[in-house]
């Protein structure tokens, strides 16, 4: 008779019992570092060579020690080292068990779940697993989903039960690999079925990251610009400054009683130079106040440290300055007392109206690492805005990751070099973003502003940007910031994920790019767009996956404004005009129909866009007309080109005015009246000699003219009848 699993009192060996964890893994350890082994309660990876630098070293620990019982504890460690290891010849066999690795952070979170429903377990007096029915994993789930026992909150209780449902699924599928415990025989936890479905969980297709509001976003590129690029490369020269200064006070090695003949010597310099004493810290002062000192005295705040290290003493005997006192009240009388940085700054012009203001104001040695702080965050959201890389993606950019490329005279390509890290093995995949000359330029700022400028040293690292957002708004709305005329940035919250979230819309839903024309220069959303296009399927994929979305939502939102036109009478223009009029009658008559046979049901507008939804997917913008890309052969630019079997149109090269697929509509007009306007000034301006160029003017009025004439006549034909009737 076979014996139950639950009653064997033999000790049988893990599998995985000794195994070098990062040796079965692949991951790498500097010489000299103690590996971590299955059988530790601690399984530390912090020093693992590659490890992405987002993830914080408590990150990259995984903790067995909560789970007090010592058969769970193994079980856990198989569980994890299960995920781990997919490939290990216990795991292998399995058939249910996952084939590709979870990264640490993943196995980390699914420790914690395991712990907690270990834990919720023991509370209940439920010592093993082959305990477990169905009746404990439906009341776990309901735990885990309402922990309070309140019942809102469905959409985070749906996922929170979600991943619950995925711990207590999971101990079924490596029920075979455990040692110590394991469900009863033929037991499967909600019959197998999936987690998502088991706590009602339903990811919506569309992207719930909202964007970065306009009245923020404006205000916050341009400071971060205004203070990357105008006051960030100043910073940097104040800042080596200070260094540099640190590290000579950091080499004095003399300690003993200040020479009362050098430190008169000192006070004559700075009365002749007119030099100001340095100032001490608002706690030094806090500090002698408390100490009986007068709020009177005028050395209350004089750093007689500073002093004696211009003489190339470390201060150790304290009450020289009384000795000094008259001296030194005298030569503070004549100087003032100031911080020491920044003093002479030179003149710039201030962000709103352009006058001449000083750069900064003297600054304490903290005061130059918090500005220095504030001007690489101001480089770090320059990048983030404009070139829509990932939290992860930034901390791996280093000193040196910059290059540049000539493409052809007067065009220049620049380069970021980091790694791809989301969805890659430990270590990441390196990459490159094609980027704009702002985000290069910021990365240069950020290269002086490292703590450390060695080539190859992490350009940001691990940051918290909220803080560092914080901080920089901070700054930006106080006095600092309003005396260079910034503009306050509003409250609101703001996240890397929402920031390349924006990107990929304001791409989408402009022509060429609203972030470019933010910024006010030439190709930026080209050079940015190509960044993402180069390498289809890596770095960029996914945000550019977004983009394609977010432009056929665009579409959509036009078709259904024109559709709208047509129906108060509006219609379009252009030589592919008729055909767009006999699309919107086919759907009037699709409606109609529609109407006849549900008489009691309205059409909705969600079957109005079901309608136009193929017709949107052939919308291209330009940018004095529509192009309905349906048929390339029709295409004129193509046929211009060369390239007659090309899936999208050369809007570069549209003559909107011939193409058979060009409509123009009313927003459209003051496009081509512009350029009647500028054109026919040109005319006007032109010698009797310019004849050539003056017929090819007249040609580009005329035809201006008509596209004008053509639109004004569909958009008031209507009521031209209606009138006359």
């Amino acid at each position: 008779m076979t014996t139950p699993f639950h009653d064997r009192t033999e000790v049988r060996d893990s599998p995985f019992t000794g195994l070098d964890l990062c040796a079965a893994a692949g991951f790498e350890l500097p010489a000299g570092i103690r590996r971590p082994v299955f059988d530790d309660d601690v399984w530390s990876f912090t020093d693992v060579i590659g490890m992405a630098r987002y993830i914080s070293p408590n990150a990259r620990v995984l903790d067995f020690s909560a789970i007090t019982d010592p058969r769970w504890r193994r079980l856990a460690k198989e569980y994890i080292a299960a995920l781990l290891l997919p490939g290990h010849e216990a795991v292998a066999v399995l058939p249910q068990a996952r084939r590709f690795p979870l990264s640490v952070l993943t196995c980390r979170a699914r420790l914690v779940g395991l712990t907690r429903f270990l834990s919720w377990l023991a509370a209940r007096g439920i010592s093993r697993l082959h305990e477990v029915t169905q009746h404990e994993c439906d009341a776990y789930l309901l735990h885990a989903q309402y922990p309070s026992g309140g019942h809102d909150g469905a959409a985070a209780a749906a996922k929170t039960g979600m991943l619950a449902a995925q711990t207590m699924l999971e101990l079924g599928m490596y029920s075979e690999l455990f040692t110590d415990d394991r469900y009863q025989p033929g037991f499967r936890a909600f019959k197998g079925r999936a987690a998502n479905k088991i706590a009602g969980y339903a990811p919506s297709r569309q992207n719930s990251t909202p964007p970065v509001p306009q009245d923020v976003l404006r205000p916050l590129l341009a400071a971060a610009l205004y203070v990357a690029n105008t006051i960030g490369p100043l910073v940097a020269g104040l800042e080596a400054q200070r260094r540099e200064r640190q590290a000579e006070i950091e080499r004095i090695t003399t300690a003993h009683r200040v020479d009362r003949r050098r430190m008169k010597a000192v006070l004559r310099r700075h009365a002749a130079e007119g030099r100001p004493l340095q100032r001490v810290g608002d706690n030094e002062v806090k500090r002698r106040l408390q100490e009986g000192w007068s709020s009177e005295d005028p050395l209350l705040t004089v750093s007689f440290s500073a002093l004696a290290q211009e003489i190339g003493f470390v201060q150790i005997a304290g009450g020289w300055w009384d000795e000094l006192r008259a001296e030194l009240k005298a030569t503070a009388a004549m100087v003032g007392v100031s911080w020491p940085w920044g003093r002479s700054a030179a003149e710039i012009a201030r962000a709103d109206d352009g006058g001449l203001v000083a750069w900064t104001e003297p600054l304490s040695g903290r005061g130059v690492i918090g500005l220095a702080n504030v001007a690489s965050t101001a480089a770090l959201l320059v990048i983030a805005i404009v070139s829509g890389m990932r939290f992860s993606e930034l901390a791996e950019l280093n000193v040196g990751c910059r290059s540049r490329e000539e493409v052809r005279p007067g065009l220049v390509r620049h380069r970021l070099a980091s790694k791809v890290v989301k969805g890659k093995p430990v270590g990441g995949l390196p990459d490159e973003w094609v980027v704009v000359a702002e985000a290069h330029d910021a990365a240069g700022i950020a290269e002086l502003l490292a703590p450390d400028t060695a080539l190859g040293a992490p350009l940001f690292g691990r940051f918290a940007f909220a803080s560092r957002y914080e901080s920089f708004k901070a700054w930006v709305n106080g006095p600092a910031g309003q005396r260079l005329g910034l503009e306050p940035i509003p409250d609101g919250v703001v996240t890397m994920r929402m920031l390349r979230r924006t990107l990929a819309i304001e791409l989408a839903y402009r022509p060429g790019g609203l972030l470019a024309a933010k910024i006010a220069l030439k190709h930026v959303s080209v050079a940015t767009t190509e960044g993402y296009a180069a390498r289809p399927g890596g770095a960029q994929a996914k945000l550019l996956a977004e983009v394609s979305e977010q432009e056929q939502d665009r579409n959509l939102e036009l078709l259904l404004e024109e559709w709208r036109n047509y129906q108060d009478g509006v219609m379009p223009a252009g030589p592919g005009a008729r055909e767009l009029v006999e699309f919107f009658d086919g759907v009037d008559g699709q409606l109609a129909e529609y109407a006849k046979s549900a008489p009691k049901t309205a059409a909705t507008d969600q079957e109005l866009r079901n309608l136009l939804t193929r017709r949107a997917k052939v919308l291209h913008l330009g940018t004095g007309n529509y192009c309905w890309f349906s048929d390339p052969s029709r295409a004129l630019c193509l046929k211009l080109a060369g390239t007659p079997t090309a899936d999208k149109p050369l809007i570069g090269m549209c003559d909107s005015a011939r193409c058979p697929q060009a409509t123009h509509h009313p927003r459209h007009r003051p496009v081509w009246a512009d350029a009647v306007e500028k054109n026919t000034v040109f005319l006007g301006n032109l010698g009797a000699s310019r004849k050539t160029e003056r017929r090819r003017l007249e040609v580009e009025v005329a035809r201006a003219a008509r596209v004008v004439a053509e639109i004004d006549a569909a958009t008031t034909t209507t009521d031209d009848e209606e009138g006359a009737a």
